[in-house]
């Protein structure tokens, strides 16, 4: 894919901090705050692009606190009294960095667009890049749960050797996946600013495991539509010469790798469907797809769809 041009000030590097050598347990995108149970305390409030990469998590989490924010009743969640200082990439930033910085300002253009179109204000996320751990006003970010976006801070965790994951242990090589799990994150916070977040936590809490699972499945295709929608809408500013017919191949074969029962089929031999949190792969690329076909953030409205 072709994506060069501006990068985002939204950047955050938080790579020379340090941390603790981890490494990815599972597969996906982590989930709008599931509580995880890994070292440094619980996440709460976290969304992740594809899918948690811990699939214990995937295979049975209660997820009721899913989406669990600061909400003001606007659906807008407030950052934290104490914030960082967004950087900028410096020209001399290696290329991964600078590729994000400029897939995070085209989010930038294309959501505040269309969120005027809409009558309403884009508030724009800040992309935190980190390795192994960072703290966040979720709890304690970890590489091994994945890229995800906290609702109370309305940033975006990401360490960039996720991507070394994605094209080995996934085999989904290329720019374009990584731009859409950085997509897909974006999605995360444009429900949040919807007040869709805060509307499905209130549901969740009234449900049983089994139907909140279900919610939480609504929830990442809806992302995943929206990462689409981003998708095209980016590729037409760009004359329609940003995305390349082998673009969206590998795009669809990482929505295909990390459905969740080709992860519990690799992991357990066996398909849970009443755990699933993020869709099968059949309806990861569904919905991936019909973003991308239509950049119209009206079909994506997984929540009254009859089938998905």
């Amino acid at each position: 894919m072709r994506m060069d041009g501006d990068e985002s000030s939204n950047i955050e590097d938080r790579r020379d901090e340090g941390g603790f050598t981890g490494g990815f347990g599972g597969g996906g995108f982590g989930g709008p705050g599931i509580p995880i149970p890994v070292g440094g305390g619980l996440l709460k409030g976290g969304f992740g692009l594809i899918a948690i990469i811990v699939i214990g998590l995937i295979l049975g989490v209660d997820p009721i606190a899913l989406l669990g924010g600061l909400s003001d009743g606007s659906g807008y969640v407030q950052p934290p009294s104490q914030t960082r200082t967004a950087s900028r990439p410096s020209a001399g930033a290696d290329p991964e960095v600078q590729f994000a910085s400029r897939v995070l300002k085209s989010t930038e253009d294309v959501w505040g667009e269309l969120f005027q179109q809409m009558g309403r204000q884009y508030r724009q996320p800040r992309l935190v890049l980190y390795r192994d751990a960072t703290q966040t006003a979720c709890g304690m970010g970890q590489a091994a749960m994945g890229p995800f976006y906290c609702p109370p801070d309305q940033r975006v965790y990401l360490d960039l050797s996720f991507f070394d994951e994605l094209a080995s242990r996934f085999r989904s090589p290329g720019q374009f996946p990584q731009a859409y799990v950085i997509a897909h994150e974006i999605g995360h916070h444009v429900q949040n600013l919807l007040g869709i977040t805060n509307k499905v936590s209130q549901m969740q809490a009234r449900m049983s495991r089994r139907d909140a699972n279900a919610m939480s499945v609504r929830v990442e295709l809806q992302a995943d539509c929206l990462a689409g929608v981003w998708a095209n809408r980016a590729n037409q500013e760009r004359g329609g010469r940003m995305i390349e017919e082998r673009d969206v191949d590998q795009a669809l074969a990482a929505a295909t790798a990390i459905g969740d029962d080709r992860l519990q089929r690799q992991t357990q031999g066996r398909v849970v469907p009443d755990s699933f949190t993020h869709g099968t792969s059949a309806q990861r690329v569904r919905w991936f797809k019909r973003g991308l076909e239509n950049g119209d953030i009206n079909r994506c409205d997984t929540f009254r769809a009859q089938q998905l």
